[in-house]
């Protein structure tokens, strides 16, 4: 048997200079090889041995030739893992294996053909001496453990009803991965609907806190359902304006948006609660009811919240939250990204029923959305989606085909807070109405657009006069801002928080929306032929399609919103939720949450 050593020949042609630790080790595949670890990264050079008789410090006492490095970060490495006693085998074409002590180090590297896909990636190392071996565990693992961004303890919630039903197989998959890297769960797996609200609405603060993060194994509704039971508990506000606080609305003869100058709204900076919207009173602001929980439980658990972070692993029929935040469908690649301790903020839309149909009273019920809300068209198709739930995914097809073939409009008003860059689009349009002017503002307007990717410098850039928090949540907007409305009979309203791509619209519902901006997309799609509504819906699921490009779709940037329903039935569809609203209005909160994620690659 051969040995190997701990040392390093002098006559190597790379330098080991500013390593931390080396050694010479076997490694399995390959052959003998020169393991370092330096501050931030792992790295190995495999050794050709030739003999020839000279006293060498090799594993057979040969001549040491270089050959080319390979080199692990750490940041992509999850776990190091002692197996004991076995075989490792050397370079396939000289067809050899010994026995001796072993160890494996897992990690991950980026697909060679799906930039956000992360493969699971292995080395497993051989050395004589256990006590070598089981050093260099200690001495990986010692590193990965002083990395505070990695979560050490999970609360999980299984959906097995989620997309296909296929809840339970897609975490039974990815469970390796969390033991691998010594990441505890205490998983729970959903009997009824409600069921994971239920108990993040009555965990107590103190509990929670012993967690860093909350992980769904499921769809976008079931995260919606998770997000509603902490937030809905714990993030305190002042709510949105309703669309009656809108005094003296401006009448307009056509579909053509008015402005309205005499509004007067709550103003974040009003509280003195330091730039922030999150109050720490324990009174409710519209009701002056007492809050069940004290001031000093509310500030246990704040937000932003950057040591408590969301984990979404797909199963579910469409997963637009996955794609947008980590640029695949993959249950692998979001469980990697979680135990890598990977993050990025993400903006979060407060939605407020004020009536619930046209004859209620004003009770503001409010529900949170991390990617979409929509009337019209959605609310029909996830209303009659419900009727199909036995066909799993395809409910959605078949629901959607019924719906357009019903081609219904809805009459309503829209108001939204006007926005900079949205004057002077305004203002180019109106000063040039024609279609040829239109057409070129928008290759203009398409030119434009920045897609929201992984380290996005748009996400990164603060609120103005926000200069502490890593994801701020301050609105921006202010009691002076102005507001402007539209009204007349649509097919579909929709807010779009996020882009809400998915495998049906590549480039989801808006191209350039952004994970934490602080902004929502406002869509109004009004009433026209059915040609045409279906013209913009195939460049919906077009690559690189121009769905927003028509003269009867409106398409606003905006902080906040409101809505008012002529008619009798208002269905929306928050987070592929179904929510009955005849008056709403919504408000988005930049960065409120932290997700276990990196964002998309281009």
């Amino acid at each position: 048997m051969f040995f190997l050593e701990n040392n390093i020949p002098e006559n190597l042609p790379f330098n080991y200079q500013d390593s931390i630790f080396s050694s010479n080790m076997f490694l399995d595949g390959d052959g003998e090889v020169i393991l370092t670890q330096t501050s931030d990264r792992l790295s190995w050079k495999s050794v050709e041995s030739v003999l020839n008789g000279q006293d060498s410090s090799s594993c057979f006492g040969t001549e040491l030739v270089s050959k080319s490095e390979t080199t692990l970060r750490f940041s992509d490495v999850h776990s190091a893992e002692f197996i004991d006693w076995g075989l490792v085998h050397e370079a396939a074409f000289l067809g050899q294996s010994f026995e001796m002590y072993r160890f494996t180090i897992r990690g991950v590297q980026k697909s060679k053909t799906q930039p956000s896909v992360l493969v699971p990636s292995f080395y497993t190392f051989g050395h004589k001496d256990s006590q070598t071996c089981q050093m260099w565990v200690n001495r990986i693992n010692d590193l990965l453990n002083m990395d505070d961004e990695r979560p050490k303890n999970l609360l999980v919630f299984v959906n097995p009803k989620s997309g296909k039903g296929l809840g339970c197989k897609v975490w039974e998959t990815v469970a390796p991965t969390f033991s691998q890297a010594k990441v505890k769960t205490k998983v729970t797996v959903t009997e009824r609907a409600g069921q994971a609200l239920d108990i993040m609405s009555s965990i107590t603060n103190r509990e929670l806190r012993s967690y860093d993060g909350v992980v769904a194994v499921g769809g976008d509704g079931f995260f919606n359902e998770i997000l509603n039971g902490l937030l809905l508990s714990r993030h305190k506000s002042s709510y949105p304006p309703s669309p009656t606080e809108l005094n003296h609305p401006v009448e307009n003869n056509g579909n053509e948006p008015v402005l309205d100058t005499d509004v007067n709204i709550w103003d974040p900076s009003d509280s003195g609660e330091d730039d922030s919207p999150l109050l720490k009173q324990s009174t409710n602001l519209r009701t002056g009811e007492d809050s069940c929980r004290t001031a000093a439980e509310d500030l246990e658990f704040s937000f932003p919240n950057e040591k408590f972070r969301f984990g979404l692993i797909p199963a579910g029929s469409t997963d637009a939250i996955v794609i947008c935040t980590t640029g695949a469908r993959d249950a692998i690649t979001s469980a990697l990204q979680i135990v890598l301790g990977k993050a990025v903020c993400l903006d979060i839309a407060q939605v407020v029923r004020w009536k619930k149909t046209s004859t209620s009273k004003d009770e503001p019920c409010v529900r949170y959305a991390a990617s979409f809300a929509g009337y019209g068209f959605y609310g029909d198709v996830i209303t009659e989606s419900e009727k199909y739930r036995w066909m799993g995914p395809k409910r959605y097809d078949y629901a959607g085909t019924k719906v357009f073939l019903r081609h219904r409009s809805y009459e309503a008003e829209v108001a939204y807070v006007e926005v900079e860059s949205e004057k002077k689009n305004i203002g180019l349009e109106k000063e040039s109405p024609a279609s040829w002017t239109k057409g070129l503002w928008s290759l203009l307007k398409k030119s434009e657009r920045v897609a929201c990717r992984a380290n996005c410098n748009i996400c990164k850039t603060k609120a103005a006069g926000h200069t502490s928090a890593k994801c701020p949540s301050l609105q921006p907007y202010t009691k002076d801002s102005r507001w402007l409305k539209s009204k007349g009979h649509f097919l579909s309203v929709g807010a779009a928080v996020i882009s809400c791509r998915n495998e049906k619209a590549p480039d989801g519902l808006v191209a350039d929306a952004h994970l934490s901006d602080g902004f929502l997309h406002l869509i109004l799609i009004k009433d026209c032929p059915h040609a045409f509504y279906l013209c913009h819906l195939l460049q919906l699921a077009k690559k690189d399609g121009n769905p927003l490009d028509f003269d009867f779709v409106e398409h606003h940037k905006t902080p906040a919103f409101t809505f008012t329903s002529f008619g009798k039935e208002s269905i929306w569809n928050v987070d592929g939720e179904l929510f009955q609203a005849h008056q709403l209005s919504a408000q988005v909160f930049r960065g409120l949450i932290n997700l276990f994620a990196s964002g998309p690659e281009a």
